[in-house]
């Protein structure tokens, strides 16, 4: 058996389909512009939607948009035609996915050795607050944190994919990534505050400016006494979609007709968490990516509810 594995291995190779070969040693590689990270080998498919695309006109190949300098270890190199994928684990998504995560090489370079994790800076809380009004009709877009989208490596003139937040985007774009990228991980990011049993004018008065209303699935940032922001998911054209700002109390009761106040995340609840505080959070520690995870059945949007992110 194991003298058939090579010609095997070649045979699948000469086909129009992907073959997969693990490094024989650690493999490194930086994204050099804004990198598009996919659940899937198939990258030219994933960058066009394809049978990707759900009822909702959401790309679920997306899992989120690397940011410039963001590292990626390399698990296993794939061609097609000719071009290279890289099966990869990062930091900047720690993350399950069934097959794995995924990147096209082209948007990455090559490193000889381990490179540093990509460097954070957390942006002031005024300027962060600004950036999110500033995105505020952008459309939802699953996967999206790089509100401008992005075109592969030498094609000018294109239109942009990708254009446009989802909810913990958002977030993690005005905050230069800094914040992380999936609410499984937002409900347990900064401190609890405490909102269980309160009505929704008790809880805003509680509320302070970054304060995050999430649950698993979906998050709600407010902005200050009166408003929140969010990337918003609507497959009708009667519900509200993108980007939008809400009056804080109505947003509270509208959240509550569905999910009841919590001080740790559970099932029809949601929580508050406190994030931002004088003391700002320290940047991800640069510890290597985990190993991908066995396959198994997917989770909802990798950790992601079907409504949101």
């Amino acid at each position: 058996m194991r003298r058939l594995l090579p010609i095997l291995c070649t045979l699948i190779c000469v086909l129009p389909t992907i073959c997969l070969a693990a490094p024989t040693t650690p493999h490194w590689v930086v994204a050099t512009q804004p990198t598009p990270v996919f659940n899937t080998p198939d990258t030219k498919e994933a960058m066009r939607g394809g049978r990707f695309v759900d009822r909702c006109g959401l790309n679920r190949a997306l899992e989120f948009i690397a940011l410039p300098g963001a590292a990626f270890r390399v698990e296993g190199e794939l061609r097609r035609d000719g071009e290279a994928v890289y099966r990869v684990t990062t930091a900047d998504y720690p993350y399950p996915a069934k097959e794995g995560l995924f990147v096209d090489a082209r948007f990455v370079k090559d490193e000889q050795t381990r490179p540093p994790e990509r460097s954070r800076s957390l942006p002031g809380r005024d300027k962060i607050a600004r950036r999110m009004l500033s995105a505020v009709g952008l459309p939802y877009v699953w996967g999206g944190n790089v509100r401008e989208g992005i075109l592969p490596p030498g094609e000018r003139g294109g239109k942009a994919v990708f254009a446009g937040l989802d909810c913990s985007g958002l977030l993690y774009e005005a905050t230069d990534g800094v914040t992380p990228r999936n609410t499984s991980s937002l409900v347990s990011f900064g401190r609890p505050v405490p909102v269980a049993g309160l009505t929704p004018d008790a809880i805003a008065a509680r509320l302070q400016p970054l304060d995050l209303i999430v649950w698993r699935g979906h998050v709600i940032i407010v902005l200050d006494r009166k408003r929140t922001i969010e990337s918003r998911l609507s497959c009708n054209s009667e519900g509200k979609s993108g980007v939008v700002v809400s009056p804080l109390r109505e947003r509270l009761r509208e959240v509550m007709t569905t999910r009841q106040p919590a001080d740790a995340a559970g099932k029809d609840t949601f929580v508050v968490r406190r994030w931002f505080e004088t003391s700002r959070p320290a940047p991800a520690s640069p510890s290597p990516p985990s190993p991908p995870p066995a396959a198994g059945p997917p989770a909802s949007g990798n950790g992601r509810a079907a409504s949101g992110r």
